[in-house]
């Protein structure tokens, strides 16, 4: 059965019916794999969250930043920034519809017969498979049940920026949801930096890649990713990164993981981002 990871769609739909298109999807044998980030900054989340909701089972999707920030949007626990494009999932009339199936797609996925594990942007250098599968669930099982609003309310902030288990409450969980979410670099020492944006030799020299850093306990996974459009298509370190900057007028990309060696699928992408009013 093939099995296609897909990268950040964020609301570009066009480029996404291109893609499937491209590898000749059928929904009756193929399964997709999103790396998260289905929405936002794009022209049609909306469309975007219809069509891989109505999947069903055939679609895999990690949750990714812009994800959460719709349900935080939602629940009354955030503002809009300058550059999203949600209202209309918030104005539509199957918004509960939508909304509740997202808040129950997880942060990690792994797959024992394929061997890959997916997640939206990056694990912390301390964490085993095991760890990151506890630490998920429980930020997923808040996310299903009642405590969720609160949860948005102390969702936002760069701290702590470390792994540490005796962390309890709002800071336990920050971090998770920001090492899965919004990770790119890291120092020696597993710390997070939040701040850089830019393709590896960009970032200040005390900082690196979170797949480079040495001693990584999951460094004998492969790892599918996506969120970061200045690294682009990446392979290596055991990882897989599939975010080639769909929103910003570059590619819309997808990986054969049943391949062995992998195959790569690329559509060109109009610029999809909503301009700034």
């Amino acid at each position: 059965m093939p099995v296609y990871a897909i990268g950040d769609v964020q609301g570009c739909y066009q480029p996404l019916r291109a893609l499937l298109t491209e590898i000749r999807f059928d929904p009756t044998r193929d399964s997709l794999w999103f790396t998260g980030d289905l929405v936002n900054r794009g022209p049609q989340s909306l469309e975007v969250l219809r069509y891989v909701k109505a999947l069903s089972d055939r679609a895999i999707c990690v949750l990714g930043n812009h994800d959460l920030h719709l349900l935080a949007m939602a629940a009354g626990a955030a503002k809009p920034k300058k550059r999203d494009a949600l209202e209309k999932i918030l104005a539509a009339p199957d918004k509960d519809e939508l909304l509740q199936w997202l808040r129950r797609r997880p942060l990690l996925h792994h797959d024992d017969r394929l061997g890959y594990t997916l997640i939206h942007a990056g694990l912390l250098p301390a964490w085993t498979l095991t760890d990151a599968k506890r630490l998920a669930q429980e930020v997923q099982d808040l996310l299903r049940g009642d405590l969720m609003m609160d949860f948005f309310h102390h969702m936002y902030g760069d701290l702590p920026d470390h792994w540490n288990e005796n962390l309890r409450g709002a800071d336990r969980l920050r971090v998770i949801v920001n090492a899965f979410t919004r990770l790119r670099y890291c120092d020696l020492e597993g710390n997070m930096d939040l701040r850089p944006k830019g393709p590896p030799g960009s970032q200040p020299p005390d900082l690196m890649p979170w797949f480079q850093v040495p001693g990584r306990r999951s460094q004998d996974l492969r790892i599918v990713f996506g969120h970061w459009s200045a690294l682009g298509l990446w392979q290596g370190d055991g990882v897989i990164g599939l975010d080639s900057g769909c929103l910003w007028g570059k590619s819309l990309s997808a990986v054969r993981l049943d391949n062995d060696p992998v195959k790569f699928f690329s559509v060109p992408c109009p610029s999809c981002l909503t301009p700034l009013s």
